[in-house]
């Protein structure tokens, strides 16, 4: 069993010219006994964003805390605390951080390993 506050989970610079202000914790995953998910928690500083990339997995999404707004595909929709997203695989998407504070969702993909 894995149990433990995702805040004890040291987070991780996500380093990119594609990305703003953004930084991940891997808080369940094969390291952690899960052999078939991974779940990460990130968050988006105001005004950062993710990559705008697409990849032939599916994913699914939970906002925590704070607002913004995804583009997914060919439109850009709002989200907030409490929105969920199923992210099909290779639609085009991103997330973006419009709010004053920090925007944390949880990302659950499959284990490629």
């Amino acid at each position: 069993m894995h149990i433990k506050p995702y805040t004890d989970i040291a987070a991780v610079k996500v380093v990119s010219d594609q990305v703003r202000d953004v930084t991940m914790r891997i808080v369940a995953g094969p390291e952690h006994g899960a052999p078939n998910f991974i779940m990460r928690v990130f968050e988006i500083e105001p005004g950062g964003y993710s990559y705008l990339h697409k990849h032939d997995f599916e994913h699914e999404i939970f906002v925590h805390a704070g607002r913004g707004e995804m583009v997914y595909e060919d439109r850009t929709v709002p989200i907030g605390a409490g929105a969920i997203a199923y992210i099909k695989p290779n639609a085009l998407h991103q997330i973006r951080n419009t709010g004053d504070e920090r925007l944390t969702f949880v990302c659950v993909i499959p284990n490629r390993e």
